[in-house]
């Protein structure tokens, strides 16, 4: 009964660990979805109040902002992509723990 205890140990702890990878996974998502969210608004701000500038009096300042806005787009998308491909990883990771160990499977959906 002993070892069948420190099994059962071993798979929760397991569990755990995988599921807190998942939860960082989250956490780097909820950032990724920031970081778009950012030059989204500032492009919305700059649309509201474009009738009380000339775009091209302005043009040397609204460049390197489109640009940065881009990069920072692509990195929000990168991000986003990252973390779906690790909860995937994590949720097969976990199912395979739930197949392994019977016993707290009936824990974990």
């Amino acid at each position: 009964m002993d070892q069948e205890t420190d099994i059962t140990s071993l798979a929760i702890q397991e569990a755990q660990l995988v599921l807190a990878e998942k939860r960082t996974s989250l956490a780097v998502m909820r950032t990724g979805i920031a970081v778009l969210a950012l030059p989204l608004s500032v492009m919305s701000v700059l649309i509201a109040t474009s009738k009380y500038y000339d775009v091209f009096h302005v043009l040397h300042f609204l460049v390197p902002l489109v640009v940065l806005s881009l990069a920072l787009i692509i990195f929000g998308v990168y991000l986003i992509m990252l973390s779906i491909i690790r909860m995937r990883h994590y949720d097969r990771l976990i199912h395979e723990i739930k197949k392994k160990h019977g016993v707290i499977g009936k824990f974990i959906e």
